[in-house]
Formats: structure tokens, sequence, C-alpha cells
């Protein structure tokens, strides 16, 4: 059985060139309007400068707004098959309105990565920075027990709020097989609830340019994702100063949307460390770079950023936080450091070593066929939601706590949601 008719609530909308999230979206969105379902995007968000042009793939637009009774005619109309949420926050607020007027329709969360483990990576940073007298070797942070991640994240309120939205869904599609992990065996959610479904790419139609061909170094991501914040910042006082003391002449060219004063203050053409702010096209400002920087010391999930270098055949280096969750194993196409220094000579190594660069390039090639080709991963994604949507019935009633946190969630938000309708109605 298929749904035939899908919403998608989104927490923003859909901005495939702004980060990784609104690219895994439209992979998704691609998947569904190809089985030939009709598929509705709806959001209370404000429409971005970048947002996708949905009505082009046939896709219907709403806006929709928070703890008002109109989503309930619109979801009473529209009688979707299946509803997607997009992130756990839309799960809370929309959860119980889509459970009171649709019932039977099947509820998947996208969870895009833990924003909960994401958070305790950054507690975990703030309290190495605090307690450390080199902070610029990350290599016990990096080496953190499952045990003491997990109380870190087991004390956090997001943490509690992100695991009962899964546990609340029929479904959730986990990018990053360390986050199953880590769900199954340290908050005990069931197999059965969870669907591994990675960033799915095709290869690109023109062959990657070699070593001599490309110059300088590039690092790509959302100025506003705190991760990459961080990373440029660390990348600015620390990683790069050590980089540049090795290759004088390399550039290093810092890309990503919504680029605030902040970073355009930290731009240095004489120490060659340009901001060059929003890339229309990443493949094509990485793919002509010689190495991707990514010196991430916390995060969740798949980086986007070291996908698109693996799509465009560009060696990166990373730390360890960085692999995490990329499927490649101990083959990964380039170094992985943890330390300001020990970055800064895989940098310098992967830029001037043509052989070890050219078997790195190799990498990439084969990794992404294997791990996140578009073909394999839509099949499988369509043929999971078939079967849960065919055994629904018996699917809930093995997820009692899911029923049971439901029953007193949706209770609590409905009463609250309808109290803040009336506060704004008589205001």
């Amino acid at each position: 059985m298929s749904p035939q008719r899908v919403l998608v609530i989104g927490y923003v909308w859909p901005e495939p060139t702004s980060s990784a999230a609104g690219g895994h979206m439209m992979q998704l969105l691609h998947c569904f309007v190809a089985q030939g379902w009709q598929v509705t995007f709806a959001s209370p968000a404000r429409i971005g400068e970048h947002k996708a042009d949905l009505a082009a793939l046939g896709i219907g637009e709403q806006a929709i707004e928070l703890n008002n009774e109109s989503f309930d005619h619109f979801i009473g109309d529209l009688q979707p098959d299946m509803v997607l949420f997009d992130r756990f926050m839309m799960e809370e607020q929309f959860g119980w309105r889509v459970e009171l007027h649709c019932p039977q329709a099947l509820r998947v969360l996208e969870t895009c990565d833990l924003q909960s483990l994401r958070d305790a990576r950054q507690a975990l940073l703030k309290e190495r920075l605090r307690g450390s007298d080199d902070e610029n070797d990350f290599t016990a942070l990096f080496d953190v027990s499952p045990d003491r991640l997990y109380q870190h994240m087991s004390e956090a309120d997001i943490t509690q709020r992100e695991v009962a939205a899964i546990f609340r869904c029929d479904l959730s599609l986990m990018i990053s097989p360390f986050e199953s992990q880590l769900l199954i065996e340290r908050f005990g959610v069931p197999p059965s609830l969870l669907h591994d479904c990675p960033l799915m790419v095709e290869p690109l139609a023109t062959p990657p340019l070699d070593f001599q061909q490309r110059a300088n170094f590039v690092c790509i991501g959302n100025f506003r994702h705190a991760p990459n914040w961080d990373a440029v910042l660390w990348l600015k006082h620390q990683v790069w100063p050590r980089i540049r003391k090795r290759l004088p002449k390399a550039e290093l060219h810092l890309y990503g949307a919504y680029t605030p004063p902040k970073a355009t203050a930290l731009h240095n053409p004489a120490h060659g460390f340009l901001i060059k702010g929003w890339a229309p096209d990443a493949l094509e400002v990485v793919g002509q770079a010689r190495v991707a920087l990514a010196p991430l010391r916390f995060g969740a999930g798949i980086k986007g950023k070291l996908l698109d270098a693996m799509l465009c055949g560009t060696p990166s280096v990373t730390t360890p936080c960085g692999v995490e969750g990329m499927r490649t194993g101990e083959l990964w196409p380039g170094l992985v450091a943890s330390s300001a220094e020990e970055l800064a000579e895989a940098a310098a190594v992967l830029y001037d070593d043509e052989e070890q660069w050219n078997e790195a390039q190799q990498r990439c090639r084969e990794l992404l066929p294997a791990e996140y080709g578009m073909e394999h991963h839509a099949r499988t994604l369509v043929l999971r939601l078939e079967q849960v949507t065919g055994n629904l019935a018996q699917h809930r009633r093995d997820n009692f706590i899911g029923a049971m946190l439901r029953h007193h969630l949706h209770k609590s938000t409905k009463y609250f949601s309808q109290w803040i309708q009336s506060k704004n109605q008589s205001i």
C-alpha cells in the first residue's frame, strides 16, 4: 500500500544551496514525486531568499500558522495518507492536530541529525576549553566514551523532547548510522521505528578536475550553523596560520549562506583568508579547490560539505567528528586529525603530494555509489514506507511507549496551543 497524498511540514522552506538539511529535504521530495505521489509542502517559517522552486516540481505550497485552528481546516480538507515532520519541533507543534484530523495517516519524522547530540558535543567542547592548557588539541574531546556522551544528553531537556518525538512517530529517517546505534543502545528506541536514509546523490555528468588543474583550499557551510561558525573561528585563529606558514602562497576560500558582518570582518587577503559569501553552485567552487577543509569540533549527522567534496573528487581534511556518520570506515578520501597542528600538517601534505592526493580522489569515486547512491536509497525508502503503511495498526500496537507519549503530550500540547490561540484572538 502506497501513500498517495503526502504532506510535508517544514521547519523552514527548503534551501538546497544553503544547507545539507535543505539538500536532503529536496532529495526526499524528488523521491516522493518520482512515485507519482501528490505532495504538498507547508511551513510556518518565512520564505528565505534561496528557497527552492517547489512549484516547478509540481509540489503544492501552503503557508501555515503556529497555534492556529486554520491548520485544522487545512489538513482536514487535504486528508493526507502520510505526514512528514521536518525535525522534532514540527511534530511537537502539529502532531496532535494531525492525529486528530487524519489518525490513519502515516507519521514520519525527518530527524536531519540529532540536535540533542550536537548540543551535547557543544557543551563538551566548552567544558574542554575551560579545563585544558592546550586549546588546540582535541583528541580527548573526540574520544568521549558513549557513557559520558549519554550522560550529557540524557540530562538535557532537548534530548527528552527529541527522543519522545521519535517514539511518537511511526518511522524516523536517520541520516547517520552512529545516531541510530546511539538511539537503539542507549535510549531503547526499537529498530522498527528507524530507517537508514542518508544524503542521496548521483554522479556528476562531467569528470572531476585533476591535481594540476586545481588550486587553493575551500571551506563551505552555512554561517548560521553553530558547528560551522566554530570551525571558521578555529581556522582563522589557529589552523590557517599554521597552514599558511607551510604554504605561504596558498589561499583559503570560505563560502556560506547568510554571511553575517562578524564573518565578513575576518576577511584578510594579505593572509590568504578570503570570505566569499554565498555560493550559487557549491559543487563548482568545491570542485575547483585542491583540498577541502572541515575542522569541525562538534556536530552530528552527515556533513554535506564533505559529501560535496567527495562528489567533486576533492580530497578533504577533517576531524573525527567530521568523519562520524560518513560511512567510509578506514577509507577516508583525505586525512583526519585532532589538533590544529595535525590538521595543518595534514592539509599541507595533501595539498603538495600528488600521489597521495590521487589516491584520495580515487576513494571518492569508490565510496559514492556504494554508500550514497540515489537510486538504491530512494527505492529502499519507498519500500519501507509501503511496508509500514500496509501494517500500520500492528506497527502502532507494538509501539506502546509511543502511544503513551502521544496521549500525554498531545493532551498538554493541545490545551496549551488552544490557550495561546484564545489569547491571540483576544488581543
